[in-house]
């Protein structure tokens, strides 16, 4: 009996994972056609095959194979965008990445909370943590979208940089709120900054050192002898990045994106793929993170309870407006207009507060309060995935036209 059960449930797995494949297929030959970029329309689609929709893709958020895509996925591409980013242009921007991550996570949870305490009419702790959990941007989207369309290095750098760092930043933060709201206790800032810093440290420690170590394994004169396993090493590396960080209670994907710095600059440590090594890296890179991203977003999508979001449709949006043209310039100019040694100009700072796509980390601290019954959880998981909705496709679309308009944008 259990073997028959564990077999049906295995056929349906596999059933589940060829849908989505098929459905992720269809999604990317229609955003070509359209050019859009491929996670709005993955978004679409999850949305249409749901269980709102058709009903052919019926995942519980709860689930462990949702857990695992949502944690691997997003780690595998927050790897690809740390590989992209370039320590000469970090270097440059590195006081902004800083201050968005940090000051902007805070500062865009308290706008969002003022705008909340009087559109919902919520009290003003709950109304804290609803813009705790939306204040972060996300590296899923973001990254793809940098991946298909290129503009200014350093505006693309310190986006991607700040949607990897500041996921930790607004964790802690909906964490300590919610300890708030549960206990009746009181905002320790202290702690709070000790306990970032804490994670932060180690979360950089983490990802340096397995970056390094992979790099020697792979790219060192002597040392390479995993030279011809580089996509598996990597895999490895990215799962131990993830795993060790947590297991000390640290940011999983700050590691992760910290190793994927270190990996990608590694010809600053003195080592280099061979050419070859090079180009079938990368198109297994690219290759695996177009896959996570299709399951990401397809899965997301398919999840959308319409219900809930009609019963808060109208003052959430309002909510969700005001995050993105109120509180999100607010922030970019508060962060990165002091920062003298980037020297930002005008079109820069405009389409960076354009730019702050929300998407699954968001989507998860939502998840954890419904499970958990928080207070007023489902009406922040209902203005989450407003905001996810929103901003992935009125943004995300926007990236190119916005690009071109501001002269950003690299033929």
């Amino acid at each position: 009996m259990t073997n028959s059960l564990s077999l049906e449930l295995a056929k349906n797995l596999l059933f589940l994972i060829g849908s989505i494949l098929f459905i992720g297929m269809t999604a990317i030959v229609l955003a070509r056609s359209f050019k859009i970029p491929d996670v709005v329309m993955f978004l679409i689609f999850g949305i249409f095959f749901g269980s709102e929709g058709l009903g052919i893709l019926n995942i519980n958020s709860g689930s462990s194979f949702n857990q695992i895509i949502m944690i691997f996925g997003s780690s595998l591409i927050i790897f690809d965008g740390g590989a992209s980013v370039r320590l000469k242009i970090l270097k440059e921007v590195w006081v902004t990445i800083l201050m968005l991550s940090t000051v902007g996570v805070v500062l865009t949870a308290l706008l969002t909370a003022c705008a909340a305490y009087y559109l919902l009419n919520i009290p003003p702790i709950e109304a804290f943590l609803l813009g705790a959990v939306i204040a972060s941007t996300d590296p899923a989207t973001l990254i793809p979208i940098f991946k298909q369309i290129k503009i200014s290095d350093r505006v693309s750098s310190t986006i991607i940089s700040e949607s990897a760092f500041n996921d930790a930043v607004a964790a802690i933060l909906t964490f300590t709120i919610l300890n708030m709201v549960l206990k009746s206790g009181d905002f320790e800032i202290v702690h709070t900054l000790l306990d970032l810093f804490k994670q932060s440290i180690i979360g950089i420690l983490v990802g340096g050192i397995l970056g390094f170590i992979a790099a020697v394994f792979i790219s060192h004169e002597k040392y390479n002898f995993l030279s011809e396993f580089t996509p598996i090493v990597t895999l490895m590396a990215v799962i131990a990045a993830y795993v060790g960080a947590d297991g000390l209670h640290s940011s999983g994907f700050m590691a992760v994106f910290v190793f994927g710095i270190v990996f990608g600059n590694q010809d600053s440590l003195g080592f280099k793929l061979s050419t070859n090594e090079e180009i079938e890296f990368n198109d297994f890179i690219a290759t695996n993170s177009l896959i996570m991203r299709m399951f990401i977003f397809i899965i997301l999508g398919s999840q959308v309870d319409f219900k809930l979001i009609n019963l808060y449709f109208i003052s959430g949006m309002c909510v969700v407006l005001f995050l993105i043209f109120i509180a999100r310039p607010i922030t970019v100019l508060v962060c990165a207009l002091p920062d003298s040694k980037a020297k930002w100009h005008r079109n820069e700072l405009i389409f960076m507060s354009c730019k702050r796509e929300t998407g699954v980390i968001p989507g998860a601290l939502a998840a954890m309060l419904i499970g958990i019954n928080a207070p007023h959880a489902n009406l922040i998981a209902a203005v989450t995935f407003l905001a996810i909705f929103t901003t992935i496709s009125v943004q995300a679309t926007s990236t190119k036209w916005l690009a071109t308009k501001l002269k950003l944008l690299i033929e």
